[in-house]
């Protein structure tokens, strides 16, 4: 039992802070010092993953397998960490000005990450199931914060009634799985399932279970709920779906397909072959007439998983690697697009039309400029980096034999090229407005939105060693 705390020792300092920030600040004045409480949980965050991140202890279980600490499952978590830190610090300027500073925002946000560390280590499908569900509750709660917000509201009422539709899916999925193979423990499933010789029963299982995730990675056909998310939900709300979330979503996905279902790897790529093209044409497509940036972020959110969904469909360790780089990068665009998207304001009140931004280069030519690199990235023009991540998964793709597959990615990325080009095009070559935007003073905001293109434009991702890491975590999930 002493060697099963030690190896859930991350997950169990995050929790038990988690709690006590909770009843520290319902005794100590409540939303008072909520801005303080942020702070330090950004911190415990940073502290935690460079714990994680320096421990080598290679691969590890507790609970008779229901945990996995590897070096996948280490990755995942130090890129979850990292990316919920720095959006916690990005978002308090904004909640702070518009009164919507609680308390309870960075202790949700501490839950839901707590939720997503047990789901990048699942060893079971029960242990997969509990990680999924604290990290839900506390993103459907943080959705709706805004109580005095219609859209807010919405947005997390549609979030939970079909997040609760894709639970009931995968449990409906876990419970197939059990009925054929006898066991929740996915070295249990992969004996039963075998090598390429799996009962159809659990196949359908297998479905099911592939549908549950893939709303959490808003892949088509499951994807109804991205786009009026993350427009009705605070922008810092939003910046945080668009980052962790993602990250944990997929690397869950790899860590049940291969763990779980690694011997009928031809029967799921089939189907994750289907949902990329589906996620990438339908988000490249749908963004083209939007006028919204941030529902233009959900729909290229869909897209980027169609890209990511590449690798997972290659069932190779290459492709594992190629899609952890690819979230790294994805993640570090993400950053830097909302924190300029946090910066976007008008007589004090968030802007978020698209047309605000004609001529914007004349009145922030550096922000201007920082906001072109990062479009190019997520449209995949080299020499960005988010050029040479579709490249890692299109390389994945080939060697695996799913050259269709290129093909259309590379054509659904063409396309998607037209709306980040679009909001190019209006900061240099737009018409000139009356009412532009207010220069908001946020250095917190500014060093992430430059920090985020530089790392772009001369691929700082590389001297971190993140690459490598990828291929290590890569080789510990599929051998």
């Amino acid at each position: 039992m002493q060697a099963d705390l030690n190896i859930i020792l991350p997950e169990i300092l995050i929790a038990v802070y988690a709690m006590l920030a909770l009843v520290f600040a319902v005794y100590t004045g409540k939303d008072k010092l909520a801005g303080t409480l942020t702070y330090v949980t950004a911190a415990v965050f940073l502290v935690i993953a460079a714990f994680i991140g320096l421990n080598d202890g290679g691969a590890q279980s507790a609970f008779g397998g229901m945990f996995q600490d590897d070096a996948f499952a280490r990755f995942a978590k130090v890129t979850i960490l990292l990316s919920a830190a720095v959006v916690l610090v990005m978002g308090m300027g904004f909640l702070e000005r518009r009164n919507m500073m609680k308390f309870e925002y960075p202790i949700l946000i501490a839950l839901s990450v707590v939720g997503m560390m047990f789901m990048v280590s699942a060893g079971d499908l029960m242990a997969l199931y509990m990680g999924l569900e604290l990290q839900s509750l506390a993103l459907y709660v943080i959705a709706a914060m805004r109580r005095d917000s219609v859209r807010s509201t919405e947005a997390g009422l549609k979030y939970f009634v079909l997040g609760a539709l894709s639970s009931g899916l995968l449990l409906y999925g876990s419970s197939l799985v059990y009925g054929y193979a006898g066991t929740t423990l996915f070295t249990g499933i992969i004996a039963a399932a075998g090598e390429g010789l799996a009962p159809v029963g659990l196949l359908f299982g297998l479905v099911f279970v592939i549908a549950g995730l893939a709303f959490k990675v808003s892949a088509v056909p499951f994807h109804m709920w991205t786009p009026d998310v993350y427009e009705g939900s605070p922008t810092p709300v939003t910046a945080f779906f668009a980052t962790a979330p993602k990250v944990a979503a997929m690397a869950l996905f790899a860590r049940v397909l291969h763990d779980a279902f690694g011997g009928v790897s031809a029967d799921w790529s089939q189907v994750l072959a289907v949902l990329s093209v589906l996620s990438m044409f339908l988000g490249a497509i749908a963004a083209i007439g939007q006028t919204n940036i941030k529902r233009l972020m959900a729909y290229s959110s869909i897209a980027h998983m169609g890209y990511a969904m590449i690798g997972l469909a290659a069932g190779t360790a290459l492709g594992v690697e190629a899609m952890l780089t690819y979230m790294a990068i994805y993640v570090t665009m993400n950053i830097g697009t909302f924190a300029f998207i946090l910066s976007m304001e008008r007589d004090g009140q968030p802007v978020t039309d698209i047309s605000s931004l004609n001529l914007y280069s004349k009145v922030e030519p550096g922000k201007a400029l920082a906001l072109l690199i990062l479009m190019f990235s997520l449209a995949g023009v080299p020499p960005m980096l988010g050029f040479f991540a579709k490249l890692g998964v299109w390389r994945a793709g080939v060697e695996a034999g799913l050259f269709w597959l290129v093909v259309a990615s590379a054509v659904a990325s063409a396309i998607g090229a037209f709306y980040y080009l679009r909001i190019v095009y209006y900061m240099y070559f737009g018409e000139e407005t009356e009412q532009g935007l207010d220069e908001v003073r946020a250095p917190v905001l500014w060093v992430l939105l430059v920090g985020s293109a530089a790392i772009m434009l001369v691929g700082v991702v590389n001297l971190f060693g993140v690459d490598s890491a990828a291929a290590t975590a890569a080789l510990a999930l599929v051998n």
